[in-house]
């Protein structure tokens, strides 16, 4: 035993030393001023020793490796990631608009997949599937109680493969069985109307890398349609972020050039930037400007931006730059507060870790990050107001959370006494049948209370506000 630990030790050590090789080159590389700790180096590799001679039964070299590596990163904030083959292959497919799958938005209803819509054009839509459909079964595997990620996973596959789905349909009364020939799906992240003569309503779901030219389309279309708006509804809810460069270009569609849209600091020198509103900060290579074609009237249009809880990252930075230049009335609920940097570093082919390298301040010098943007406007949800709103995960609700930066933050005992009265409305409401739950309607439509709402601040007209909402203080991180 005692030579097979000797043997396993050596084996451990030259695992790490020619990691060791490698970080010491990027360190040597970066400049990094502080010596690696050796000491802990050599803990780790006695650990990796013992798992290998003591564990009850033989652990891979490589799951090791991956899952020491994976919980470095996850333990530094709740951004930072390790991607193994899988995970990286489904990130990028994130970034660009395009998976392989049926084509179908979803979400949960009384613990089955609900279609939101079926994507036009996709295979879901081809085969008749309609909004408001459940989903009872995926292939062999029942729906009732699996998570929603999980039945995403089951659901997208490789191109030309079959999936069945039970459907259960309401308005008929049945189910039935579809057949689906899976393919690659171009995601909409755009949406928008004419909602009343002389106002328009834009929705951007996600910065991916076709948004700024699928905004640049819709509002084309918006002012064939109309081309004398008055007033312009930017909705940025439950957009959970993206791609810097897109949320550059979009800002810069509605401000002067080259004013500053946000600016990022941390502690590599290509950390600490400006972005502008300039063709050089959002333009692809091999592109020319896509915003040339957006009408000259969408730079002093009226504008108001929608935002809430969900409101994260990219779509923050779209708000924060049009709030401090006084080119939009923000309005809405305060934003998510993901104001950190995630920079993508390969470590080979497939594999990678994103990795938090810096924070993202307003044109004014504020902070995003665990603080978010604040409207200038708090509106509810619904006329009745935001009665489960405490519930709502912010950015300083998460574990190891980054702090902004700009000063401590503030313990909010009243917040933990709304999150309760908030607990225990919803639970009186999970015990109504479902038919009685209250509903928000669908972003767009007429009976969409904040919509209504930023329609009102366009035309002049009186705004019904909050009068619950305040501004939320970051809560205190214990370090």
């Amino acid at each position: 035993m005692g030579q097979k630990l000797k043997i396993a030790g050596w084996v451990s050590i030259g695992v790490f030393a020619g990691a060791l090789t490698t970080v010491s080159l990027q360190t040597v590389a970066r400049g990094a001023m502080t010596p690696l700790p050796l000491e802990e180096i050599q803990q780790l590799s006695a650990v990796f020793g013992l798992i290998k001679t003591d564990y009850v039964e033989p652990v891979d070299d490589k799951k090791l490796i991956t899952d020491a590596i994976s919980g470095m990163v996850s333990s530094l904030d709740p951004h930072s990631q390790y991607f193994d083959k899988k995970s990286f292959k489904e990130f990028r497919e994130g970034t660009t608009g395009r998976f392989v799958g049926v084509g179908i938005e979803i979400t949960q209803e009384d613990g089955l997949i609900k279609i939101v819509s079926p994507i036009e054009g996709s295979p879901a839509f081809r085969a008749g599937l309609k909004t408001n459909d459940l989903i009872t079964k995926i292939d062999d595997t029942a729906v009732k109680g699996l998570a929603l990620n999980e039945a995403v996973k089951k659901m997208r596959g490789e191109p030309n493969t079959q999936v069945t789905l039970t459907v259960f349909r309401k308005d008929e009364s049945r189910t039935f069985p579809v057949t689906i020939t899976r393919e690659e799906i171009k995601t909409q992240s755009v949406k928008g109307k004419v909602v009343e003569p002389g106002y328009a309503w834009v929705r951007l779901s996600q910065f991916q890398e076709r948004t700024v030219d699928d905004f640049v389309r819709k509002v084309e279309e918006i002012y064939r349609q109309d081309p004398n708006i008055k007033g312009m509804v930017l909705d940025l809810r439950n957009d959970p972020g993206g791609l810097l460069d897109a949320a550059v270009a979009i800002s810069a569609a509605f401000l002067p050039e080259n004013v500053t849209v946000v600016s990022t600091n941390g502690q590599l020198p290509e950390s600490k930037a400006e972005y502008k509103a300039s063709p050089e900060f959002y333009q692809r290579r091999g592109s020319g400007d896509p915003l040339k074609r957006l009408p000259a009237a969408l730079k002093s249009v009226p504008l108001v931006v929608l935002v809430n809880e969900g409101s994260a990252s990219a779509s923050e930075i779209v708000a924060g730059a049009l709030q401090d230049h006084k080119r939009a009335t923000i309005l809405g609920s305060q934003t998510f507060g993901k104001g950190s940097v995630q920079t993508v570093r390969p470590l080979g082919p497939d594999t990678g870790i994103k990795l938090t390298t810096a924070r993202y301040y307003t044109p004014s010098g504020k902070s995003i990050q665990a603080k978010g943007i604040v409207p200038d406007v708090m509106v509810d949800d619904s006329a009745d107001g935001d009665p489960y709103a405490a519930l709502r995960m912010r950015e300083a609700d998460l574990e190891k959370h980054l702090t902004s930066g700009q000063g401590e933050e503030q313990k909010d005992a009243a917040r933990e006494k709304a999150r309760e009265e908030a607990r225990k409305r919803l639970e009186e409401e999970a015990k109504k049948p479902a038919s009685e739950r209250n509903k928000m309607p669908e972003f767009g439509t007429e009976k969409d209370f904040q919509l209504t709402q930023a329609l009102n601040q366009l035309k002049g007209q009186p705004v019904v506000a909050s009068k619950t909402q305040t501004e939320r203080k970051e809560e205190k991180k214990d370090n």
